[in-house]
């Protein structure tokens, strides 16, 4: 893994993980077969050094992940534009791991923790939509291998 060039912003793993913990949404990049990068955001749950969305049974980064399961995660949070310093404060996280589909006990977990983090007050009702809908979603899981952060300002 690639050291992080400006070491004096860089936040410990802790920290990283307590905001890929806390945002509400990320970007997953992944890598096509012909090399070509693709960048898509979508919304996540993170539970024991795994982060978990759901999706479609086709599409563009399924393929990617079937083609290359190596992905990337970044979330940023706390930003703050500061226009007469022309600059932004904000932390971000960058994690990187294995892409794969998850079943069975797992997958149902997963889709529960995106309903107790977006949906806290509906989870009764979620489960029944998970229900409903089960057949037409995939669950993927990364397995995180590396995580590393950034701060502006530095601590």
């Amino acid at each position: 893994m690639r050291e992080m060039r400006r070491k004096d912003k860089e936040i410990g793993t802790d920290e990283a993980i307590k905001l890929l913990t806390s945002c509400e949404y990320g970007v997953l990049s992944t890598v096509d077969n012909e090399e070509q990068p693709y960048g898509v955001p979508l919304n996540y749950a993170y539970k024991d050094n795994c982060i978990y969305f759901h999706c479609a049974l086709t599409g563009h980064k399924i393929n990617n992940i079937k083609d290359n399961p190596k992905v990337s995660f970044c979330v940023v949070g706390e930003t703050k534009i500061l226009p007469s310093e022309f600059a932004t404060n904000y932390v971000s996280a960058i994690a990187f791991g294995v892409a794969s589909e998850v079943q069975g006990t797992e997958r149902y977990n997963a889709l529960v923790w995106l309903l107790e983090k977006f949906s806290p007050e509906f989870v009764e009702e979620g489960k029944r939509h998970i229900e409903k809908k089960d057949k037409a979603t995939k669950v993927i899981k990364i397995k995180i291998q590396h995580i590393s952060g950034k701060k502006e300002p530095a601590k």
